[in-house]
């Protein structure tokens, strides 16, 4: 079993940074891939990075790419990511997930734990 508690949310201006923490319980979290995930009201959930179980992989939507970073700190059981030039479209609720041996998938029902959500918003 794992819990997932997200923190870092919170509202920016366009253009600004802001960098989300997740914090994993248990002793197993370096077997487990990361994602985060957000999802806007009216719609769906949508991938935004992921990172390998080592680390030494990541994943990010095309969406994302160039501005946010994933990274993780297995010793801190932690994963973050990192949002520099924030869009008012990455307004949404941010959720970190966690695939047990998985490598980084961007498939939101390979993911066996998923966090409480934080909220972001970006003001134009």
């Amino acid at each position: 079993q794992v819990q997932l508690v997200e923190s870092g949310g919170g509202l920016v201006q366009a253009g600004g940074s802001l960098r989300l923490s997740c914090a994993a319980s248990g002793r197993t979290f370096s077997r487990y891939a990361m994602g985060w995930f957000r999802q806007a009201p009216g719609k769906e959930r949508e991938f935004v990075a992921s990172i390998s179980w080592s680390g030494g992989n990541t994943y990010y939507a095309d969406s994302v790419k160039g501005r946010f970073t994933i990274s993780r700190d297995n010793a801190k059981n932690t994963v973050y990511l990192q949002m520099n030039s924030l869009k008012p479209e990455d307004t949404a609720a941010y959720y970190c997930a966690a695939d047990y041996q998985g490598w980084g998938t961007k498939a939101s029902p390979q993911y066996d734990y998923w966090g409480q959500g934080t909220q972001v918003t970006v003001s134009s």
